[in-house]
Formats: C-alpha cells, sequence, structure tokens
C-alpha cells in the first residue's frame, strides 16, 4: 500500500485484485492458452498465433474489466410478510433485485443467509437481466422455536455471459424474523358475573364519564384553557393541563415466572414453553374482551413500562404495547433470580384487577410469596406447573404440589395443577367451573371484576 495513493484508489486496487481472483477456470485456461501462444508465436515468428494469443489472453481481462465496472451497479432488497409469526408458522421472504446500469447482466446466483433453525439456505439463479430490468423471488422459513432471528447478508454471484469471471458481492442490509410463541383461542367463560371490557366493583368508574385523573401534564396547542391547572402551573413553571377523563378500563397482570431452578427439562415440549405459550394467549385473550393488559415476570420487569402503573392507556399505546410484549414473550429466557419477592413489589394493593399467573417449582417460602401477592389483586388465577412431572410423566401431582395448591386457594387463588400435555382451554374452562364450584358470588373477595 503506497504512503501516496488515496483512499479511493486503494479501494479501486483492492477491488480489482479481487476482480481478477475471481477468474473462472475457464478464464484462467483461456488467459494461459493466449500467453502461451504468444510465447509460442513470437518465438516462430508467426503474427497469426501472435494475434490469436492476444486475442485469448484478452478476452478474459475484458472481461473482469466489465464485470468490475458493473459490479456496484445491481440494487437488493428483502420484503418479510409478515415479519412476526407463531411458532409453527411459516413466514416468506421476498427478494428482489434492480439492474439499475445501463448493461444487462450475464447469469446471476443469489443466495441469502438464514439462521439453520429456519431452514435451509436459499440459492437461486436468475436469467440474464436486462437494463433497468428486475427480477422477484421469494422463499418459505419457518421456525418451531420462538426467538428472533436475523436474516441475511444477502450474496450476489455475477458472472459475464461467457462465464470467465465471477464476482460475490454481498449486501449490507440485515433484517429480522420475530418468532413469537403459539397462542390458543379460550374460550369465553365468565365468573362471577363477569363483565367483558371495563371493571367491575373496585375497577369500575364511578360514572360512565370515567374517573377523575388529577394527574396534570403538559400544555398541548389545542387544549381548553378552562382545564388549566394552576397549582401545578405553578409548582412546575409552565402551563399544565389536567387530563381528559376516559372510562378506566379493567386491568389484568399476566405474571410468568422465568426462575431457572422452577423448570425442569428444555425444548418447544417443556413446561417452561407452555408457560411462555399460556402467558402469550392469556394476553391476547384479555386484550380482545378488552381488558388493559400488562406482562410481568418474577425479576419485576413490566411490560409495557409507559402508561399509568405500567399499564397502557390509548387505543395506540394499547396496540403498541400488544406488540411489545408478544416480541418480549419471543426472546423471555430463564431467570437467575430464586424468589417472586420482586414482582410481588411490583403489584400495587388492590388496584391491579385480574392477576393471572403462570408458576413453575414453588417452595415454601415462595408460596408464601405467592399467597401474600393474592392480597395485592383484585383476583387471581394460579396455573402450577410441576416440571418434574413433564419431565417423568407422572400421573397425579405429588403430594408437595398437592399441599402448594391448597395453601393457594386457602389465600384465595383459583389454582390448579397443570399436567403434561394438558390444553390451556381446558384449563381455563375448569378454572371458570372451580370457581362457580366454589361458590363465590359476585362482590365477595374473589373475582370481583369477573374475567373472561
Amino acid at each position: 500500500m503506497e504512503p501516496g495513493a488515496t483512499a479511493s484508489e486503494r479501494e479501486d486496487r483492492g477491488g480489482l485484485r479481487a476482480a481478477l481472483g475471481g477468474l473462472t477456470t475457464r478464464g484462467r485456461s483461456f488467459f494461459a492458452a493466449g500467453i502461451a501462444a504468444a510465447v509460442c508465436a513470437y518465438v516462430l515468428g508467426q503474427a497469426d498465433l501472435l494475434r490469436v494469443g492476444m486475442l485469448l489472453a484478452v478476452l478474459p481481462l475484458v472481461c473482469v474489466g466489465v464485470l468490475y465496472r458493473t459490479r456496484y451497479r445491481v440494487a437488493g432488497s428483502r420484503r418479510l410478510s409478515p415479519s412476526r409469526v407463531p411458532a409453527g408458522s411459516e413466514a416468506r421472504v421476498h427478494l428482489r433485485m434492480d439492474n439499475v446500469s445501463r448493461l444487462p447482466t450475464g447469469l446471476l446466483m443469489l443466495q441469502d443467509h438464514v439462521p439453520y433453525v429456519l431452514g435451509p439456505r436459499p440459492r437461486f439463479v436468475l436469467d440474464r437481466v436486462e437494463a433497468g430490468g428486475r427480477r422477484e423471488v421469494s422463499y418459505r422459513v419457518r421456525s418451531d422455536l420462538r426467538g428472533r432471528y436475523p436474516l441475511g447478508p444477502l450474496q450476489l454471484r455475477l458472472s459475464d455471459p461467457f462465464g470467465m469471471c465471477e464476482l460475490t458481492r454481498s449486501f449490507s442490509a440485515h433484517d429480522t424474523l420475530t418468532v413469537i410463541p403459539r397462542t390458543e383461542p379460550l374460550p369465553p367463560v365468565r365468573l362471577a358475573g363477569a363483565t367483558s371490557g371495563y371493571g367491575d366493583g373496585r375497577q369500575r368508574s364511578l360514572s360512565l364519564a370515567g374517573e377523575d385523573d388529577v394527574i396534570p401534564r403538559g400544555y398541548r396547542h389545542g387544549d381548553d384553557l378552562r382545564r388549566v391547572h394552576w397549582r401545578s402551573t405553578a409548582r412546575y413553571g409552565e402551563l399544565m393541563v389536567r387530563r381528559e377523563e376516559q372510562p378506566q378500563r379493567a386491568r389484568c397482570t399476566v405474571l410468568l415466572d422465568t426462575r431457572r431452578l422452577a423448570y425442569q427439562g428444555a425444548g418447544p415440549d417443556s413446561a417452561f414453553e407452555w408457560a411462555v405459550s399460556g402467558a402469550a394467549s392469556t394476553l391476547v385473550h384479555m386484550r380482545e374482551r378488552g381488558f388493559a393488559v400488562r406482562l410481568l415476570t418474577d425479576t419485576g420487569s413490566s411490560v409495557p413500562a409507559q402508561g399509568a402503573d405500567g399499564f397502557a392507556g390509548s387505543a395506540q399505546e394499547s396496540a403498541d404495547a400488544a406488540g411489545l410484549m408478544m416480541d418480549t414473550l419471543a426472546v423471555v429466557d430463564h431467570s437467575d433470580g430464586a424468589g417472586l419477592s420482586r414482582a410481588y413489589d411490583v403489584l400495587r394493593g388492590g388496584t391491579e384487577g385480574l392477576l393471572v399467573a403462570f408458576l413453575g417449582d414453588l417452595d415454601e417460602e415462595q408460596t408464601a410469596v405467592a399467597c401474600r401477592m393474592r392480597r395485592r389483586s383484585g383476583a387471581a388465577v394460579a396455573f402450577v406447573l410441576d416440571s418434574s412431572g413433564w419431565v417423568h410423566d407422572e400421573g397425579e401431582p405429588p403430594a408437595a404440589v398437592q399441599d402448594r395448591l391448597r395453601q393457594l386457594r386457602e389465600s384465595g387463588w383459583n389454582a390448579l395443577a397443570v399436567p403434561a400435555g394438558v390444553a390451556l382451554p381446558d384449563l381455563w374452562q375448569r378454572a371458570a367451573q372451580q370457581r362457580t364450584d366454589s361458590g363465590v358470588t359476585e362482590g365477595s373477595a374473589g373475582f370481583s371484576g369477573g374475567w373472561s
């Protein structure tokens, strides 16, 4: 690398060397044959043989030069349809190649890099693309494992019409396919006279106008000056207005226990994956019923974090929060925590509405924490997984699990054991039947707001 060379000159020389290194076996053979013929012509004094040798040697070099000048004039793009799919479902990836140069291309070999869990690496052969033309191809990807998977970079191998040279170009653009957990439709059951969409008891607003929100916000252009909150304006030094009064939606918190020590086994059929899928199904179901939902884990992290107490407010916030919660569940993994105390600290006394928990193995201490957690919600349902039963395919839950369930029920939980392979809709229906059989009436300490 010469000290006096500019960056563009060094890049051109490096690219030219890479182009010469792209000579195919045919191109190298032509070049070697041309040099040999030229040497023989010089030794034998044959002018005609010299012209033939020059033609054989120059042809591969001309192909290299043409291909080198056109290699940055092919544009590639990728489009996912859709970009977020449930585990076990297929997504289609559309690739588009545009020839933005004034010269037609030769044979194009297209290859996209995908993780092995999505399937084999797709390869395509594209015929000659005319100047200004385009070609579109597509392939399908599928994964039984949730997660976020990068797609790309896209590689394009260019070749000249004579097959003398081949160049590989890698595009820098990447895309991400999000595989979310499987969700199952849940039956629209109702416990203790549940109402759909808006809360009852402590969670219902006093009137159709809604609960008065006294927390002020900054003044926005177009706000009614009659809503100016002068006390807050004097305190913050800027114009503050009272928030608009809106009907308060019933709330539902879905608690997912992710402790590593609470689960045994791994893979799509493990107890942990069942819990993740169950949490996703519950979030979708409750949101469709008009509830304001949020996802809470044993680490104390809450999704979404914006809004009042972690619940999304407006319809747009609710839609964005739903996507954020599913993206979170797509990549959620085991935590190294040993208890549920952080989640307990996040819950506020009696203002959480419905609490649906997916819990792993519980010891005596964590069962006590869960019992105290019940007092911080309006109603509570717990699906308790005995992960050892999932691994060893046991029948009835052991005595220790039965004792944990009894303690949870005595504290007010509607607790059910989750045997291996059971479907969540069946448990959802059984939870409604269990609450009905227990004789809980509307307005009691049970499902004061109901669930559906």
